[in-house]
């Protein structure tokens, strides 16, 4: 609503009104973290929502206002009007106290998004408190960085890293890693780059990735741990977003370059040489990869080794959730008992291991103890020591081959467990796990989850979502003299 406060009458001078709200509010704050000394006639009287009320109606009705904010947008002349406290203003913020310093009446420019979430933002530095909504949360942050209100840009910062997962017409988590650059908060950046990361086809198919910058998507396309069904559905979306930004041609061979075509089966590689316009245009800048990609399908992988560096991101899978890399499991009340279960995967992504499979074993226990916590037997009439609880257990992921590691030459697997929650009506991976055939199981897989409250974040109706992966990673073994 617009915020335009009536002119205040021949009240009280303002210095006494505002130091007599400060005076109280002073002594509220004083009178809560007061020592009682354990006397029991002792109470705490807290007026302190009374306060915080005529701070809000002082602001409304203007009383004893002694500055006036004057905001108004470049594309217009006219302009909100705030009687405001020069006092208060100042408390929150630094810029304030020296806008109004020397004078009463100040003229502030500001962007039409900014412009309409003004009388928020003041309401904020008299009351404390500001709701906002996803989109409001840019144009909240800029004010409070323009007027250096500290608490209030932690605060919009800390939302906008909460509700990363959150419902929206035209998608945010783009916009706001934008954002996170130009302002230089690093911690925001990375949480927007790993939710990216994550839950990359859900952000293929939205109205947000024609937005992504060409920084950012070189900075998605050379992680290796993107969430997505295959290479070739990243691959059909970098198609179309480069028909859509048509960059310059060194950018669009960069982009380009950072497929991993390895990946891709022999006859989703002949459609693409045969259909893709993209891929015609620039067929020059990736011939050489797309002629190593057939070479790696069409050789042993052991044979592949002796001639070519296979120890490169090239040449190392993605998190594919398609069948043949891994398989979901659903663990309803996982805090009851021990479950297990069994699936297979491809040995590796060649063509030449195209029929081979590997049987793995997937152990859960929620309440698996440590050596370090498992009593201790003696002879002694006390028996076990010390006494252990059932909840000093943590949630334990086991994944072990079923077969011999003599048919896996040449051959390691990374394993990678996803754990989907909701958040806001809405599923998305918010954990993933990784750990190497050296070991059977991630160390701390889910040690800070509380899977015995039903209202844990980590269940999704009483149940634990996981999608377990098995990455096969070649290495080389013997280089043959070329």
């Amino acid at each position: 609503a617009r915020l335009t406060a009536a002119r205040p009458g021949p009240a009280r001078r303002w210095g006494c009104a505002a130091a007599a709200f400060l005076l109280l509010l002073l002594t509220v704050q004083a009178a809560q973290k007061a020592d009682l000394s354990g006397d029991a006639t002792a109470a705490t009287i807290n007026h302190s929502l009374t306060l915080l009320q005529r701070l809000q109606e002082l602001l409304q009705h203007g009383n004893a206002s002694d500055s006036v904010l004057r905001v108004r947008t470049a594309a217009s002349d006219e302009a909100k009007v705030f009687h405001t406290h020069q006092l208060l203003l100042g408390l929150q913020s630094e810029v304030f106290e020296g806008l109004l310093r020397n004078q009463s009446v100040v003229t502030l420019l500001e962007p039409p998004e900014s412009a309409a979430l003004f009388d928020k933002f003041i309401r904020y530095l008299y009351c404390g408190g500001v709701s906002i909504l996803l989109h409001q949360a840019i144009p909240m942050h800029q004010l409070a960085s323009k007027y250096r209100v500290r608490a209030l840009q932690r605060g919009v910062a800390d939302y906008m890293r909460s509700h990363l997962a959150s419902e929206s017409s035209q998608g945010h988590v783009v916009g706001w890693y934008h954002y996170a650059v130009r302002v230089g908060d690093g911690a925001l950046q990375e949480s927007c780059l790993q939710f990216l990361a994550w839950n990359l086809s859900a952000v293929l198919g939205s109205a947000e990735w024609a937005s992504v910058s060409v920084e950012l998507l070189l900075l998605l396309l050379e992680r290796s741990d993107l969430v997505l069904h295959s290479e070739l559905e990243l691959y059909t979306a970098v198609e179309g977003w480069l028909g859509r930004r048509q960059p310059e041609a060194p950018v669009a061979e960069r982009v380009l370059r950072a497929i991993r075509y390895p990946m891709i089966a022999p006859g989703q590689l002949f459609r693409l040489q045969a259909q893709s316009a993209v891929l015609a245009r620039h067929y020059g800048a990736v011939r050489d990869l797309l002629f190593q990609a057939f070479q790696f399908h069409a050789a042993s992988p052991l044979h592949f080794a002796k001639y070519f560096d296979v120890n490169c991101s090239m040449f190392l899978p993605r998190n594919y959730l398609a069948p043949g890399w891994g398989s979901q499991w659903v663990i309803n009340n996982p805090a009851r008992d021990d479950r297990s279960t069994s699936f297979q995967t491809q040995l590796g992504p060649s063509s030449h291991d195209a029929g081979k499979r590997v049987t793995w074993n997937a152990l859960f226990s929620p309440r698996w103890l440590p050596v370090s916590l498992r009593p201790v037997y003696s002879d002694s009439v006390s028996g076990a020591l010390p006494s252990v609880r059932l909840e000093d257990g943590r949630p334990r992921l086991v994944i072990t081959p079923a077969m011999s590691s003599s048919d896996f030459a040449g051959v390691s697997f990374q394993k990678t467990v996803l754990v989907g929650v909701r958040q806001q009506g809405r599923l998305f991976v918010k954990h993933a796990y990784s750990f190497h055939q050296s070991s059977d199981e991630v160390a701390d897989f889910l040690a800070h989850a509380d899977l015995q409250k039903r209202t844990s974040e980590y269940l999704i109706d009483n149940s634990l979502h996981l999608h377990i992966i098995v990455k096969p990673v070649y290495h080389s073994l013997i280089k043959a003299k070329k």
